[in-house]
């Protein structure tokens, strides 16, 4: 009896009791408890990111990824797998049912183990027979080589799951910053843009809700392919340490589920978001209400820019204008100031870009220095957004690259002094692009560089297009 349950707890040391089969590939955790590498790879990414791992048997809480392999125990799996795969003495050999005789062939299209007599008979007459340890090595061999294709796939999966969880931390992340900026910006115009606000926030939640489901259903398919695949390892590996008539035992059946158990990707589901922070035309008009006239202060201007008669357009002309040197005027940096002061209020204005490559536009302190070499940051009382070799930038301290989906022909921009804004939009798609934030003091005008032009390119010119002011805004000085 002694020697009985010593054996049974050599046995019982050698399964993994998550999968409740023999160890395989066997490794052990910091409290000193065994599991199949496997087993604790999928239990470990169940689990998810941030969840304290637990010992499944102890609850000792573990590092993920921090396991050592068990080569001793594992080699002692073997040496169990191979006592069990021999009968014992005394064993009761395994007979025919209708003979009484020792079964020691096998019916390949039977797909049974058959005794001497049965292979006379007429029910087995012209089938093809084989030894039945002959058999039992061969149908052993062919699910031990199903394994592996299929511990990969089960690899895969977990892989794959643990990426898609990634992409759903990512997502939330996305949504969680533009939440942030969208709630930001309407609250500049809570007052004038609520409903819109709400608009858009249920928008982005609708496109949040349709876009986790289809991620989570990703991830739900896969941990069902992961647990189909990990069923059926572990089946075939329990069935790999019957004896033989068991093992041969609906054997073709069991290769069968293996081979139509193939791993199907998951959906490809794209984590970019949508554009839903748009402009509407209602948005639009809330800010038109607060539309100023602005026109281009010629004292201003670079000698080498020439402003049309009504003072609404500039471009960067071929030759240098013989122009009085002012204390106003811009003589090193190629642009123009508007002729409007703005010293508190809130306006805006829109400027016609077409298809430039190369513009700024913004804002600047009036006291600005007109001579010699302009740093356009807000440091130096410039709060500017330009157009260079096809890349967009708020000009902050570093420059802030502005990705855009859609090239604006026409940008607005809106200034509100008092709670020291100045933003910019994408007037073509309704999108916005940046908002500088400061604190202002003295006067500010509107800033244009038309940008230099070569070999034909960049002629056009900057056109400050007329936005009506609707009536109720804040036009004050």
């Amino acid at each position: 009896m002694a020697s009985t349950a010593t054996a049974g707890d050599i046995q019982e040391e050698a399964i993994c009791s998550i999968c409740l089969g023999y160890l395989t590939e066997p490794v052990t955790i910091a409290c000193g408890h065994n599991f199949c590498r496997a087993c604790l790879t999928w239990y470990s990414e169940e689990k998810g990111m941030g969840t304290p791992l637990t010992c499944p048997q102890c609850r000792a809480q573990f590092q993920k990824g921090e396991f050592k392999p068990n080569t001793q125990l594992n080699n002692i799996v073997q040496k169990l797998k191979q006592l069990e795969l021999k009968p014992g003495k005394g064993q009761k050999e395994d007979l025919c049912e209708r003979h009484e005789e020792r079964l020691k062939l096998f019916c390949e299209e039977d797909g049974e183990p058959i005794c001497l007599v049965c292979e006379k008979s007429r029910d087995h007459k012209s089938h093809t027979v084989v030894p039945i340890e002959e058999a039992a090595q061969e149908y052993k061999e062919k699910l031990q080589g199903a394994l592996d294709p299929m511990r990969k796939e089960l690899q895969e999966a977990l892989a794959l799951t643990s990426k898609e969880k990634e992409k759903t931390m990512e997502w939330q992340r996305k949504v969680k910053n533009k939440r942030e900026m969208i709630a930001g910006e309407f609250n500049k115009l809570h007052t004038l843009l609520r409903e819109e606000e709400q608009l858009l926030l249920q928008s982005l939640e609708e496109e949040e809700r349709e876009t986790l489901q289809r991620l989570q259903e990703n991830v739900t398919k896969l941990s069902r392919q992961s647990s189909s695949l990990q069923q059926l390892i572990t089946e075939i590996e329990e069935k790999c340490q019957q004896p033989v008539i068991e093992l041969l035992t609906d054997v073709k059946s069991t290769l069968s589920r293996h081979e139509s158990m193939k791993l199907q990707a998951p959906e490809a589901v794209s984590t970019d978001l949508k554009n839903v922070y748009k402009i509407s035309l209602d948005m639009r008009e809330a800010l038109k209400r607060f539309g100023v006239d602005v026109t281009l202060d010629p004292d201003t201007a670079h000698p080498y820019l020439v402003l049309s008669e009504d003072r609404k357009r500039v471009r960067h002309g071929d030759t240098r204008q013989d122009l009085p040197n002012n204390p106003e005027r811009f003589d090193y940096c190629a642009c123009v100031l508007g002729a409007e002061g703005f010293t508190g209020g809130r306006r805006y204005w829109e400027v016609g870009v077409g298809d430039k490559m190369r513009w700024d536009l913004g804002v600047c302190r009036e006291s600005v220095s007109r001579k010699g070499w302009v740093t356009l940051t807000p440091e130096d009382g410039y709060w500017v957004v330009w157009l260079r070799d096809g890349e967009y930038k708020a000009l902050t301290s570093p420059r802030t690259p502005l990705p855009l989906s859609i090239r604006p022909s026409q940008v607005g921009i809106f200034l509100d002094y008092e709670a020291g804004k100045v933003s910019f939009y994408n007037v073509t798609d309704g999108s916005h692009l940046f908002t500088f934030t400061d604190t202002f003091s003295g006067t500010l005008r509107p800033y244009f560089h038309p940008g230099l032009h070569a070999a034909g390119e960049n002629v056009a010119p900057l056109i400050i297009c007329p936005v009506p002011a609707a009536a109720g805004g804040n036009l004050s000085p």
